[in-house]
């Protein structure tokens, strides 16, 4: 079988890529940003990240422009599979279902559920090196493809209604009507646990969210019904009106699950603080990382950020703002073994939260930092 290609021409790019792009740019926001609100109390350092997580909602869905790999890490279009419709399951590793199936095949019906382990383990990785600025960009991405996997519509080869004359239901359900009611679509957080299985966490909820594709196509057929038409108000109400009984819980399970993934990847990682680079690094009673202080922190015009070298090194020194975007680069040279320290003049710099990176050779530290305006 061909692989899919849902870029091929440039009209299906103007169509398919909205077909793709889950709950739309408003309903990934939503959902990541949301996800803070399960944060357990010992994750009160994780609170900066909301904005964060929200700003990156929908990075893995600009990608899909540039990297050609990216789409099929957005669905699975499981009941392609005959284990799916005689067993209600698949084999649940990538490994396993290449080995009966062929590379060709996964990829042509998606790779979401392998996409969001390969992404979570980054995440776990991150943590386990202190590279907070690059955490929080795939605990974004990691938001993204758990929020496609409770989006019923990518979860199955009837993703546009066009094997049950549905058609272009895809965008209404999840942009148009969404669109119009999201401001409906509340939650308060939930209690999250440590997840021992990663993978047939993320499976079962495949699972679980794959009942409601009849559901929507249904819907659809009543509110074409009840209006006449695909594009009115009065269709998008009754549309509403049939599928808000499970798209909320949906919208709040996904939230609830990066909440979870994000928690379990931070204990996996051996709880890392990222205020004062306790954590994983301790576990054996000596560091791994940089010795850095930063003095005063928060700071006004300038702070000093002292540091040992193990070696010399080639030292890379970065700012990196609540969007993961780095603003300034400090240092970006050869330093010789031993302590240093550098002045960082911030006249200039918005009030607000930082984080400071430094990379050493194969070593590297984050900390957080707070510019103070003064009146």
């Amino acid at each position: 079988m061909l692989i899919k290609n849902r870029l091929i021409t440039l009209l299906s790019i103007i169509s398919l890529s909205i077909v793709l792009m889950s709950w739309g740019y408003s309903g990934h926001y939503k959902i990541n940003n949301s996800a803070s609100l399960s944060f357990t109390p010992e994750m009160e350092q994780f609170t900066s990240w909301a904005i964060i997580l929200a700003g990156h909602a929908s990075d893995a869905d600009d990608r899909k422009y540039t990297d050609p790999d990216e789409g099929p890490r957005h669905y699975i279009d499981i009941d392609n599979y005959p284990e799916f419709l005689t067993e209600g399951r698949i084999p649940q590793t990538y490994d396993s279902v290449v080995a009966i199936y062929g590379e060709s095949f996964v990829i042509d019906q998606g790779i979401l559920p392998w996409a969001t382990l390969k992404t979570y383990d980054s995440l776990v990785n991150c943590f386990l090196r202190y590279d907070w600025a690059k955490a929080v960009l795939f605990a974004s991405d990691l938001g993204h493809y758990v929020a496609d996997g409770h989006m019923p519509l990518h979860i199955t080869r009837n993703y546009n209604g066009q094997y049950s004359g549905n058609y272009d239901i895809h965008s209404r359900y999840e942009s148009a009507m969404i669109s119009k009611f999201l401001n409906q679509i509340n939650y308060s957080g939930d209690d999250i646990s440590f997840i021992t299985d990663v993978n047939g966490y993320i499976f079962q909820y495949l699972y679980a969210n794959y009942i409601y594709v009849d559901s929507v196509m249904a819907a659809d057929d009543y509110a074409q019904g009840i209006a006449g038409n695909t594009y009115s108000d009065e269709y998008k109400e009754a549309l509403w009106d049939k599928t808000n009984g499970f798209t909320i819980p949906l919208f709040s399970r996904a939230s609830n699950a990066l909440a979870e993934l994000i928690y379990s990847a931070w204990v996996e990682a051996g709880k890392p603080d990222m205020n004062s680079g306790a954590g994983i690094f301790e576990t054996n009673g000596k560091s791994d990382g940089i010795p850095m202080q930063i003095v005063p922190n928060p700071f006004n015009e300038y702070t000093r950020i002292q540091f040992t070298l193990p070696e010399s090194s080639k030292v890379n020194m970065q700012i990196i703002n609540v969007y993961g975007i780095v603003t300034e680069t400090v240092v970006e040279e050869n330093l010789s073994k031993g302590d240093h320290e550098i002045t960082w003049h911030t006249a200039g710099l918005p009030q607000g939260i930082y984080i400071l990176s430094i990379e050493a050779g194969e070593l590297r530290e984050s900390k957080k930092v707070l510019r103070i305006v003064s009146d």
